[in-house]
């Protein structure tokens, strides 16, 4: 399994009236999760789009556990559990590093298609190969 974490701090600007971290930005967050662990093992949307292929979202969930503040430091953990095929699924959980408490848990999907064509297709090679090594047995 492939775990990643990694801090934000919620903007003053990710807040809404009521003074806590506004709804829509909780999936901003999975995707700076998302994107930071793909960045560490190399696969950039820039390479991956470059390499002829896109990842539109699929399906996304979103549960809400306990409210952000603004200023306050959040860890985003996100996780792939297994080789993606056709689509990949990676789970997340946002913490208060401060409270220690569980903000939000969620997933995103992530279909991958070739670029020129719009068309689903199995993860690329290069992808796997990428993510393989946390997958096999020890």
């Amino acid at each position: 399994m492939l775990i990643h974490k990694t801090t934000l701090r919620v903007r003053y600007a990710d807040t809404d009236q009521m003074h806590y971290a506004y709804n829509g930005k909780y999936f901003e967050y999975f995707e700076v999760g998302r994107t930071e662990m793909m960045r560490e093992q190399g696969l950039t949307y820039r390479t991956i789009e470059e390499s002829g292929y896109q990842m539109p979202v699929y399906e996304a969930f979103l549960q809400f556990k306990n409210p952000a503040f603004y200023d306050e430091l959040l860890e985003v953990e996100t996780r792939v559990e297994k080789i993606p095929q056709a689509k990949v699924h990676i789970d997340h959980t946002i913490r208060s590093k401060e409270r220690d408490i569980v903000i939000a848990e969620g997933y995103i999907e992530l279909a991958f298609i070739k670029k020129d064509t719009k068309k689903i297709t199995r993860a690329p090679e290069f992808f796997t190969q990428a993510l393989k090594k946390y997958f096999e047995n020890k």
